[in-house]
């Protein structure tokens, strides 16, 4: 029977309710189309030009900066020898007259590791004068070349590279866990302590921590440990220098790809490499901490370079086309066989490469069979020639065992459990982070979809989609070291450029770069008051002594001929 006019009416407020609600979920997913209101894109990117080269006076400066630094990161190599992350076993200075004194006078070898940090960090924010301009968002009236960082960077860069390590002890992990696959067991089923055994050469140098937790590193990564393991034995210092080369062959491929996806955001290439290479925490943590962070952000950002070449070009995708789409794809899921997370940069691509095809299910299924055929490929292969299986997606959450209070839900699990224990409720710590690091989890993955959805939409370029949910994904992660912020930071150097991003990444990396311990552990507090106190002094009195040689206070713009050479 027909409806009657009452019925109709009686529906209407069903319908509406529906319709409200399909409105609030397009709003919530952003796909109601463009909003009145500013978006992450607007708030985070803004296009910035190349600047002219730096005259004569600021060449003379740069010139000061890059010694200044320089100097800083070589009394960090010195003071490492006896204040950092050093083995248990064959640590090669022991017992020399000369080079095994600094082992001898620990808080002197702290001050002067310390001096030398913060010196490296005043020296990169002095650059930042010459890359970025002044901390308010003014941009540099001229700006340094791209040879002159290079250089500057390759400066700062050596001294590290011949000192030991220091701000972390999992190069030593890395070296076991190597060892364990070179003779045939399973890294991802038993321990450093269970494999090798405690007494061993390697286990020894182990942090506690970790000596009887399996690896939580992907296959491609202990594949090149075990070819390591295979040169060098149970060689530590030999080990230690060919992960080390592993490392910077990372941040060579970040220094290539950075720049050239700082073009395609409309960002200042020296810009994005001064945040994002030239930054302390890589200096710190990828170079000198060799951590396995700078392969798989370089093997990322490359293959996020190589694919949009394809992707954001107007060639049809085939031939040569294609086979740069499919390289580019490649370089990211062998990434992920490093750390997992890497593997969202192939998502942004597909969003792109899917808008490209029309942004409808048709054109979003093929792109994600496409890279979900070239994930499956590469990680089956990487997996089965290896032979270590793909027992390593069981380990992924082996870090979580540490509480970071860097991350943002176990850092309110840990101050709602002590509030409970000063009121004489209980300590409900682990019952709170059951809670709280779920939740984190489930908003992460929120932003990361209204990211994915961003770009294929065309709110938001693929790479700052990238950084938003690797930085999302970092804060909210129930672990966070400080290399982990590399993750987002270098990604968003590329895209963002407003004050509201580059202020606190700033501050940020300063601070954590200095106040973490270079022997990766901790000292005694009266060893950390002294090495302050002296740290202090000396960088006060290096600050006076060097006021007329470089740029501590700013400068009123000056005219002068452009130097076209470089220095």
């Amino acid at each position: 029977m027909p409806q009657t006019e009452t019925e109709h009416e009686s529906d209407a407020p069903a319908r509406s309710r529906v319709e409200q609600a399909g409105a609030f979920v397009k709003r919530v997913l952003g796909i109601d189309g463009r909003s009145p209101r500013p978006s992450v894109a607007d708030a985070l990117h803004g296009d910035e030009t190349e600047a002219p080269g730096l005259n004569v006076h600021e060449t003379r400066q740069l010139h000061w900066i890059r010694l200044f630094g320089a100097t800083g990161a070589v009394l960090m190599a010195i003071g490492a020898l006896g204040a950092g992350a050093q083995p248990v076993l064959q640590n090669p200075v022991q017992g020399l007259r000369l080079l095994g004194l600094p082992a001898r006078m620990t808080s002197a070898t702290l001050s002067m590791t310390l001096t030398g940090t913060v010196m490296v960090v005043l020296a990169w924010l002095l650059l930042g004068r010459f890359a970025i301009g002044n901390m308010r968002g003014g941009h540099a009236p001229r700006q340094l070349s791209r040879s002159q960082l290079d250089r500057t960077l390759l400066l700062w860069v050596i001294p590290l590279t011949v000192a030991p390590p220091m701000f972390s002890r999992d190069v030593y992990s890395y070296l076991a866990q190597s060892e364990i696959t070179a003779r045939g067991l399973d890294p991802y089923a038993i321990g450093p302590a269970g494999a090798l055994g405690v007494d061993n050469v390697l286990t020894r140098t182990v942090p506690n921590i970790w000596r009887d937790t399996p690896a939580p590193y992907g296959p491609l990564f202990l594949w090149m440990g075990r070819g390591i393991t295979w040169l060098t034995g149970e060689n530590i210092v030999a080990g230690i220098f060919l992960h080390r080369l592993l490392a910077l062959a990372g941040v060579g491929m970040i220094v290539w790809a950075l720049p050239r996806l700082a073009r395609r955001c409309g960002v200042s290439g020296v810009s994005a490499l001064w945040l994002g290479a030239a930054n302390p925490l890589v200096l710190f943590h990828l170079v000198a901490g060799i951590h396995n962070e700078a392969l798989m952000i370089g093997l990322m950002l490359a293959g996020v370079e190589i694919a949009l070449r394809a992707v954001e070009g107007t060639e049809p995708i085939r031939g040569r086309v294609l086979l740069l789409l499919l390289a580019g794809a490649t370089l990211i899921a062998l990434s992920s066989t490093i750390k997992i997370p890497s593997l969202l940069a192939l998502g942004f691509v597909g969003m792109a490469l899917a808008r490209r095809w029309g942004a409808n299910l048709k054109a979003l299924v093929s792109a994600a069979v496409l890279f979900g055929a070239v994930t499956v490929a590469v990680t089956v292969f990487v997996s089965t020639a290896s032979g270590l299986g793909m027992g390593w997606t069981q380990t992924l959450g082996t870090a979580t065992e540490v509480r970071s209070w860097m991350s943002i839900p176990t850092l309110l699990g840990l101050g709602t459990g002590l509030v409970g224990v000063l009121l004489g409720l209980g300590d409900h710590t682990t019952a709170v982070l059951s809670l709280t690091r779920p939740i984190a989890s489930v908003i992460a993955g929120f932003i990361t979809l209204r990211m994915l959805i961003a770009v294929l939409v065309g709110r938001i370029h693929p790479v700052g989609a990238l950084g938003v949910s690797l930085g999302a994904i970092v804060l909210l992660f129930p672990v966070v070291q400080p290399w982990y912020l590399l993750w987002a930071v270098i990604p968003l150097a590329a895209w963002a450029t407003r004050p509201v991003f580059r202020i606190p990444t700033i501050a940020f990396s300063s601070f954590v770069s200095v106040i973490l311990m270079p022997n990766g552990a901790e000292y005694e507090p009266f060893m950390i008051v002294q090495a302050a106190i002296a740290t202090t002094i000396v960088s006060i009195a290096l600050i006076f002594v060097t006021r007329n040689r470089l740029p501590w206070r700013p400068q009123p713009s000056t005219t002068g001929q452009t130097d076209s050479v470089g220095a």
